[in-house]
């Protein structure tokens, strides 16, 4: 194989062709199994019900090159999981959590020489893909399905790294209705949400913040990642029926615990953003984008929480424990972390 010429420190957050992807079909009422392939190219039934009726499920983790020099997974268990309530959600076929982590680690593995190098910043993405296949033009599931894994190394999601940004309240816009496919990580989510999205950077946000669909009066996400708030040594996250249970805010709450922080899932008033000491969004790309400030420009009101610009000292706490624990620099006394042989 040539050897690579990447320039890790500044790799974008996009797209990169890598060697291999894994692939497992599901037919006739069964995962087959486990295949290798080299083609990024998916053949695909016109009818097929992923492309007429949004049955389409994926997810996002990471992989990083240690210290060690060892290879360590962030829950995958807790993606394989969640891809399993989605496909509860839209009536997929459930791949089995040790399945989805045999792929998983193969694909890592056989793409071992794309995972980025220890303090480059940068990490090996890995995206899980479930697809309906089988033809349909009646809206019903398919009887087919392709799971698909595909990794590409990746730079910081935002290009400041971990610095404070500017986010605007938009209210004409909904992500996901109360008791719709919030919950569940679509792609449809995905898309209802480029509109406001785009609003918001042609504002000069770095990104839209969404009120709760239905009153428009409670704190719902931050963009595509999940919001939360710290003051008097406790760290406050919204308890919504649709928002995607982020596995990066799970990760959170159990290390805002052990560092001695209280922590509250309830719904949050957005007046209550006047209170905070600090604020971020939380994600597997961005791990957290700390908040800097919310500007509510229908109500010309604008609630500034970081009042130097900069992340708050528990925010960079936590995301210097988390990606510790991730790049095993930090004990994983949770066992969050699968170390690749």
């Amino acid at each position: 194989m040539s050897q690579l010429n990447i320039d890790w420190a500044n790799l974008p957050f996009g797209y990169m062709p890598t060697d291999y992807n894994v692939r497992c079909y599901f037919r006739n009422g069964a995962w087959g199994e486990i295949e290798l392939c080299s083609e990024e190219n998916i053949n695909i039934h016109m009818a097929a019900t992923c492309l007429h009726y949004g049955q389409e499920a994926f997810e996002g983790l990471k992989a990083f090159r240690c210290k060690d020099g060892k290879i360590r997974i962030f829950r995958m268990e807790a993606n394989a999981e969640r891809l399993q309530s989605t496909c509860r959600g839209i009536l997929m076929p459930e791949l089995p959590t040790e399945k989805f982590c045999e792929m998983v680690k193969k694909v890592v593995k056989m793409n071992e020489r794309f995972i980025p190098p220890y303090e480059s910043g940068a990490s090996l993405y890995i995206r899980p893909l479930l697809i309906g296949t089988g033809a349909q033009v009646g809206v019903r599931p398919a009887n087919e399905y392709l799971f698909v894994i595909f990794v590409t190394p990746v730079g910081p999601y935002f290009k400041g790294g971990f610095a404070a940004n500017p986010y605007v309240v938009i209210r004409e816009f909904d992500r996901s209705a109360p008791l719709g496919t919030g919950i569940y990580k679509v792609g449809g989510n995905y898309a209802a949400s480029l509109l406001a999205n785009k609003k918001a950077h042609d504002l000069g946000y770095s990104c839209e913040f969404y009120l709760d669909a239905k009153e428009k009066k409670y704190i719902d996400e931050a963009g595509a990642a999940n919001f939360f708030g710290i003051k008097n040594n406790t760290y406050i996250t919204p308890k919504s029926t649709s928002i995607l249970p982020s596995i990066t805010n799970r990760s959170l709450m159990q290390l805002a615990e052990d560092l001695g922080l209280k922590v509250e899932r309830r719904q949050i008033p957005i007046e209550e953003l006047a209170t905070f000491e600090e604020a971020g969004a939380c994600g597997t790309a961005a791990v957290i984008s700390p908040i800097e400030r919310i500007d509510d420009l229908e109500l010309n009101k604008s609630y500034i929480i970081a009042k130097d610009g900069k992340p708050g000292p528990i925010s960079k706490k936590l995301y210097d424990k988390l990606r510790g624990i991730q790049y095993g620099d930090e004990p994983d006394v949770h066992n969050w972390v699968t170390v690749l042989d």
